[in-house]
């Protein structure tokens, strides 16, 4: 065996350490705005709490692990007891520093109750890039008055998300009644037809209305993100 791996350093094949599975981008908060971010699905407990110490021992001063289930979250905040979790949206977060760093606000619009775990993702990774975020929740078409009522709060903001499943039918309503960018989030939520949240997506795509972008399907985390980008826009032209 020994024999077999000095074979392969001398033909520059490097050796698999499984001991760490994981290469983290310390300076990615520099490079582009926005830490590393650990994506929680997937991943062991113990490789989580691994990439986490890692982090911490590194100087970063901003954790957001997202998918992450409830034994995981258990496990790792007995570990890590300054990480807050959101069991809806299934994130564990810490940041030093709070502070709202864009002067413009996102607004986060879900259709329905079932539509919150992946409504807050966008939450709460937007909240932790820097921004000043509203949430409002349970304005789908079905009670098309809800939206409307609403609809001065949601303009307020420079980047809208909207969370819908079903058909994905508030995503085109909104993108009629505002002049700012929207960015639709089609979620798994619906009966049979809606092939968990396929639907959903080829609505949002086809979308009438101007101005609107669609992400993948309770891809919320990637809204939050790309609504935080837009938004940073506004900081820039200060």
């Amino acid at each position: 065996m020994a024999s077999q791996q000095e074979g392969m350093i001398e033909m520059g094949i490097q050796q698999i350490d499984f001991e760490k599975q994981y290469t983290i981008d310390y300076e990615r908060k520099k490079r582009t705005g926005a830490p590393e971010i650990i994506y929680g699905e997937g991943k062991t407990k113990e490789q989580i709490e691994a990439i986490i110490a890692d982090m911490l021992e590194n100087g970063q001063d901003a954790i957001f692990a997202s998918r992450v289930d409830e034994e995981k979250a258990a496990y790792l905040q007995a570990r890590f007891p300054k990480l807050e979790y959101d069991k809806a949206a299934r994130v564990l977060v810490w940041r030093q520093d709070w502070n709202t760093v864009n002067p413009g606000r996102i607004c986060v619009v879900c259709a329905g109750t079932s539509d919150v775990p992946v409504a807050m993702e966008a939450v709460w990774i937007a909240r932790f890039l820097g921004n000043d975020v509203d949430f409002v929740c349970d304005v789908g078409v079905a009670g098309i008055h809800r939206l409307l009522a609403r609809m001065d709060q949601i303009n307020a903001a420079n980047v809208i998300v909207v969370v819908a499943g079903m058909e994905g039918a508030l995503a085109s309503v909104v993108g009629g009644l505002t002049n700012k960018p929207v960015i639709a989030v089609p979620t798994s939520v619906g009966y049979g037809a809606n092939f968990q949240g396929l639907s959903a997506l080829l609505s949002m795509l086809n979308s009438c209305a101007s101005g609107v972008s669609v992400v993948n399907i309770d891809n919320g985390f990637g809204a939050g993100f790309m609504a935080h980008t837009i938004n940073c826009l506004a900081r820039r032209g200060e």
